[in-house]
């Protein structure tokens, strides 16, 4: 999976250039619950949302309901300065 055309697609507005995809992994699961990183990663691969349930051990909607927020906390200008490289 290419995190930086994830987010790029994502995020609304970013002005600067994203990070390495290590540093941008390593940025998300300290922003991110487990679950919430879990599904968006899974959702980014194209997998199935009823295979992205089993493998957070829970329901369809709350799979939804974890990307739409993963999506919503990109947005925030905390997290978007803390994903772009400063000079």
């Amino acid at each position: 999976m290419n995190l930086q055309k994830s987010l790029l697609f994502n995020i609304e507005k970013l002005v600067g250039t994203l990070k390495d995809e290590e540093e941008l992994k390593e940025v998300l699961k300290r922003k991110f619950t487990k679950k919430e990183f879990k599904v968006f990663v899974a959702m980014e691969e194209k997998k199935d949302i009823k295979e992205i349930a089993t493998l957070i051990n829970d329901e369809e909607s709350r799979v939804e309901e974890l990307y739409k927020s993963a999506c919503k906390k990109l947005n925030q200008e905390k997290i978007k300065k803390e994903l772009i490289i400063r000079d």
